[in-house]
């Protein structure tokens, strides 16, 4: 008789254990269901803005300049969109000049502040760059990449500049 006592008792507390664990976990699951539901909102969203975008891929030939007056112009810590830079940390900032003929007031499809991937480099200079500056007018399909002092000239041919560009709504 103590035997049955005990395994109704056992069975009666696992389902109350179970029933109470099953209340407090519904709550749980209904915002992580809602949290859900909104981040895949998002990304139908996000995915939506890159369907709209185009990539648009041009062969640019691949330099490195230095932030001094023998290079740029006489104030060699300001960009041609005007950011202010110290000298010494110029690598970190991933910052390009770009040839004028890459620019959109001069025919190109580049602004200042525009991100680009630059691909076909040693792998160093691949990434995410920002378009800050502007080269001599004497160069064409040309980037230059902002370096720091020291760095050690170099030159790549046939490099990919890539621009995700929305596509005009007509």
């Amino acid at each position: 008789m103590d035997t049955k006592i005990n395994l109704y008792t056992a069975l009666t507390v696992c389902v109350l254990g179970m029933a109470t664990i099953t209340w407090w976990c519904n709550g749980y699951l209904d915002q992580v269901w809602d949290a859900n539901m909104a981040l895949t909102e998002k990304i139908t969203g996000l995915e939506q803005v890159v369907e709209s975008m185009k990539p648009t891929v041009v062969k640019v030939v691949a330099t490195m300049y230095h932030p001094v007056e023998w290079q740029t112009d006489a104030d060699p810590l300001i960009t041609a969109d005007g950011t202010r830079i110290h000298k010494h940390y110029a690598s970190k900032y991933r910052f390009l000049a770009v040839s004028r003929d890459l620019l959109e007031h001069n025919g190109g499809h580049l602004n200042y502040g525009d991100y680009v991937i630059v691909e076909g480099t040693n792998g160093k200079y691949n990434g995410v760059w920002q378009v800050k500056d502007t080269m001599n007018e004497r160069f064409t399909s040309r980037i230059d990449f902002l370096c720091s002092p020291g760095t050690k000239p170099f030159k790549f041919e046939d490099v990919d500049l890539t621009t995700l560009m929305m596509e005009e709504k007509g």
